[in-house]
């Protein structure tokens, strides 16, 4: 037992320098873990019946606007977006959930998919609709993350169905998982006013009414939009798709999102796109499956990668092949963002200096009423 006692006694103090420079270390400032950074996630609970038709149109024309104006809040954080949608028992779906992800190409794909249909009565399935949203949408934990969410709808819920949770308990189970609650309402109906104005006091957030269709919205066209968009065709064209054939599918179709998509709603997605390049090592789709994007950052061996998990035009190079045509790739790919981002701040400014001679936006739009919303709410 001595000889035992002696041996540790000596490791221990064998083991204080290391220690004392360990703590040394930190209070010199260096680092022994890495930064947490921050993240931002905005989730919206969309009323997807009949009546709601032009605003769901503008919302498919206005998601990277708000995307943008997230990021702009803040620049740091990782972005992840939802979307419930809501419609009424009897109808195709009572919900129907896009899950939350940092993944906004695909959630734009998917909001491309809804259609304004069903909704006979007069109420709708909100209450469902935020019960899924509170507790079904995978909400990061942690007490530094920034959660909101926006129920956008022009109908009063159903409070006669016996099986719903009821919004007040609802709005109590958000502030429990710290997630604000905006109530937007299309249209003026008194009913849903004041359920709405009741959503919006207790989820901590704000009562936002605007027109049935969403609002007017003026886009501003600038003398960089043409170039941007052919821009953004450029570097989707260095994207190599990778893994499943599944995955590779997807990603061709993110590539393809800009040229098919208005000029207004492209200019606006290639503006993200540019945000997003720049802060994530110049990744040109949101998402997985970027083999160009994956390499460069690490995430992937190329020697690891199968070869049936390969477009046709890499599967038949050689491996030194390989290496050098995703290093021309990612090489073009980074002198085209460089011009992007400057072509994009040209138009930045262009807008806001546009925006100074007279109204772009009613006040009461349904995308501006977000943006603002989103950049007072959101912890920098």
């Amino acid at each position: 037992m001595l000889a035992q006692y002696a041996r540790a006694t000596a490791l221990a103090f064998f083991m204080l320098p290391f220690a004392w420079a360990g703590q040394s270390l930190a209070h010199e400032g260096v680092t022994t873990s890495a930064k947490i950074k921050p993240v931002v996630e905005v989730a919206f609970v969309l009323d997807t019946t009949g009546s709601m038709g032009p605003l769901i149109e503008g919302a498919k024309r206005k998601i990277w606007s708000i995307a943008t104006a997230i990021v702009d809040a803040n620049p740091d954080a990782e972005i992840r977006m939802g979307l419930v949608a809501y419609r009424d028992i009897g109808d195709d779906y009572v919900t129907k959930t896009y899950n939350l992800t940092n993944d906004i190409q695909d959630l734009y794909a998917n909001l491309l998919e809804l259609k304004a249909r069903g909704g006979g009565d007069w109420p709708e399935s909100v209450n469902e609709a935020l019960h899924v949203g509170i507790t079904k949408l995978a909400w990061t934990q942690g007490a530094e993350i920034c959660r909101i969410m926006f129920l956008v709808g022009d109908a009063p819920p159903h409070m006669d169905y016996a099986q719903d949770v009821k919004y007040p308990e609802l709005m109590r189970m958000a502030r429990e998982r710290d997630i604000v609650v905006n109530a937007v309402q299309a249209g003026g109906a008194r009913d849903t006013e004041r359920v709405w104005r009741e959503i919006a006091q207790m989820g901590r957030g704000r009562y936002i009414p605007i027109p049935q269709d969403g609002g007017h919205l003026v886009v501003i066209e600038t003398p960089y939009d043409v170039e941007i968009i052919e821009l953004q065709g450029r570097i989707n064209g260095t994207v190599i798709p990778y893994g499943p054939r599944q995955q590779r599918g997807s990603v061709e179709q993110k590539t393809r999102q800009v040229t098919a998509a208005p000029r207004a709603t492209a200019t606006e997605m290639a503006g993200y796109m540019a945000r997003n390049a720049a802060k994530n090592s110049g990744e040109a789709i949101t998402g997985a499956g970027d083999l160009v994007a994956d390499v460069k950052a690490g995430r992937q061996q190329l020697a690891a990668v199968k070869d049936d998990d390969l477009p046709d035009n890499v599967r038949t190079m050689k491996p030194a092949e390989r290496q050098d045509f995703i290093d021309k790739q990612s090489a073009n790919r980074k002198a085209l963002n460089e011009r992007m981002a400057a072509l994009v701040q040209q138009r930045d400014r262009y807008v806001l200096d546009q925006a100074k001679k007279g109204p772009t936006r009613t006040a009461d739009s349904f995308d501006r009423a977000v943006e603002e919303t989103l950049r007072a709410q959101i912890k920098r």
